[in-house]
């Protein structure tokens, strides 16, 4: 159950959200949003909580799908549930950084050859069990990848990149077309709790702006990130607010992968 001072901070929040949707609507535009979850392998209680969200809001999700620990549960979960899309996590979600560095997969002490290797491995393991749900978008693991990395997704077969923040430009390389996430809720440096409503609705917000007033990002639709697996209720209950607010304002509207990435 939602504590009476979460809803409060929340409204408080929405406010500001609210405020800058309203300017796209005098404007004439639709904000667009999109979902994408992490770390799915299996069918679990929280992937089947995040679904009962995606059927109650009637909203779209991208799962980023661990090749190397795919379990033939989630397949058989996601059969006839078209509001899922699969994209490509990495391989193994291992790190491979010099002692000292942040966690990466895709860099750190290993050569561009055997990255490549793993990620063809990962891609065919989706494709051939997920062919009607799998589009080929890479997730760095960690939203961490290093440049070099870069020119041998196109030769793989991606189409599209996803990681964290305000992207600097549409395609890193010729061909990946580049299609962030702006928002995670939890607090993974302090207990993987909440950030709190305001946090939250404040990174949204900011990316909303930024979106209306320059052509960084304008035709990037703002991103929702989530980690189903570790989720406690104040991140469960605040998507829920914000899944509510959000398709009650005409210019919000939410978008799939297949819409995103066309030529996926």
């Amino acid at each position: 159950m939602v504590k009476l001072n979460d809803s409060i901070e929340f409204i408080n929040a929405w406010h500001l959200l609210q405020r800058e949707l309203d300017l796209w609507a005098e404007s004439g535009k639709q904000a667009s949003f999109w979902w994408r979850d992490d770390d799915a392998v299996s069918d679990t209680p929280q992937l089947q909580h995040l679904d009962s969200l995606c059927q109650a809001f009637d909203i779209p999700v991208s799962i980023a799908v661990i090749p190397a620990s795919l379990e033939a549960s989630l397949p058989k979960f996601l059969q006839q549930r078209d509001h899922f899309s699969v994209l490509q996590h990495g391989y193994s979600h291992s790190s491979y950084a010099a002692k000292g560095a942040k966690k990466i997969e895709l860099g750190g002490e290993r050569s561009v050859d055997m990255i490549a290797t793993e990620l063809t491995d990962g891609y065919q393991r989706l494709a051939n069990a997920l062919p009607d749900q799998f589009i080929p978008v890479i997730v760095p693991p960690w939203n961490r990848i290093e440049s070099r990395i870069y020119d041998s997704l196109s030769n793989i077969g991606f189409t599209g990149i996803s990681v964290e923040g305000a992207r600097k430009m549409s395609y890193p390389v010729t061909d990946l077309l580049q299609i962030n996430t702006h928002l995670d809720p939890i607090n993974w440096r302090h207990g993987r709790g909440f950030i709190g409503s305001q946090a939250a609705i404040t990174l949204l917000q900011q990316h909303l702006t930024l979106r209306r007033k320059t052509d960084q990002c304008s035709d990037e639709p703002t991103g929702l990130l989530t980690h189903h697996l570790v989720h406690n209720e104040a991140v469960w209950n605040f998507c829920r607010s914000l899944f509510k607010h959000l398709n009650q304002h005409p210019a919000a509207h939410w978008v799939n992968a297949r819409q995103m990435w066309p030529l996926a």
